[in-house]
């Protein structure tokens, strides 16, 4: 009976715990490298997991090209400034800063799609500002010693907290428009561990050429420990793999504005699993800007769910 909604809720979950494994490799694992890992790794399991439903079958040749442009921006583009952001900012404000997904999604539809903003919607995007606003200026620079980016989330100073804000908007936009690539496709009955087998493999192809062509970044100068190695498989399979196609399942099978809502929930789940790891409990005003975002984008995507 509310498949859709556990199925929503466990996405943004997987994708919570994602981030927090990322963050613990900050300092630890070259950018473009744990790109590299997270899409080849996500595009073994999930490949596995359609051949084993039997879903490439469900795919046409105009999904297909849908799905690559929405890998281009959601995966190519967005996966490595979301990653860049965890490092710089850490997770709890990366995921914070994803929430704008829903407002830069929004606003996508009205530029290009000539679809309507409604006073609804139009508040909505007001709280989710606010919300980014509020909790961002809550990530004082701790006293403890710990890197920035790191599980902690603590806030890194000046130039660096600018642009680690910055990778999380255009991780944000490029979401947005990633989801809206896909939307056909998925609207159409692709099936999701194909639909986002199709996105992480191409985007592993990107990422793969760029070896031979010597890319700064993209090896590591030396041999990583089979922990770290671990570490960032765990965290493709919980975010990218599982996250993500779990995402796309409750899309296919519940209303999208009430699955939208319920996967946004990230950045407040993030918080506890923040306090838990640091042992240091959020500021209050982290969770109520954290709220707030929730709050408005639920005002904005629950209006998309009752579009005829």
């Amino acid at each position: 009976m509310f498949l859709s909604e556990i199925l929503a809720i466990s996405a943004a979950a997987c994708i919570a715990l994602s981030g927090m494994i990322i963050g613990e490799l900050a300092g630890r694992v070259p950018l473009l490298v744990l790109t590299r890992w997270q899409m080849v790794a996500s595009f073994l399991m999930t490949g596995a997991a359609s051949l084993a439903v039997g879903g490439w079958s469900t795919i046409a040749p105009w999904q297909a090209g849908a799905l690559a442009l929405s890998s281009l921006f959601g995966i190519i583009i967005a996966s490595t400034t979301y990653f860049a952001a965890i490092f710089i900012a850490g997770p709890r404000q990366t995921a914070l800063l994803f929430s704008l997904t829903a407002p830069f999604a929004l606003l996508s539809g009205y530029l290009w799609l000539g679809e309507t903003v409604s006073v609804q919607q139009g508040f909505g995007i007001a709280l989710v500002l606010a919300g980014v606003l509020l909790a961002i200026g809550a990530g004082k620079p701790r006293q403890d010693g710990r890197r920035h980016g790191g599980a902690g989330g603590a806030s890194p100073p000046g130039r660096l907290a600018a642009l680690g804000v910055a990778l999380g908007v255009i991780t944000a936009l490029g979401q947005a428009l990633g989801s809206l690539a896909a939307r056909p496709a998925m609207a159409a009955g692709a099936e999701p561990f194909t639909a986002m087998a199709i996105r992480s493999g191409i985007a592993a192809l990107f990422f793969v050429a760029l070896l031979p062509l010597g890319v700064p970044g993209t090896r590591s100068a030396v041999v990583l420990p089979m922990r770290t190695r671990l570490l960032a498989i765990a965290s493709a399979f919980f975010g990218t793999g599982l996250g993500m196609s779990l995402l796309m399942a409750a899309l296919a099978h519940g209303n999208v504005g009430i699955v939208s809502t319920l996967s946004s929930l990230t950045p407040v789940l993030i918080l506890p699993m923040v306090w838990a790891r640091t042992g240091h409990a959020p500021p209050a005003s982290a969770w109520a800007g954290a709220l707030l975002a929730v709050a408005g984008t639920a005002l904005i995507s629950l209006q998309i769910g009752q579009a005829p």
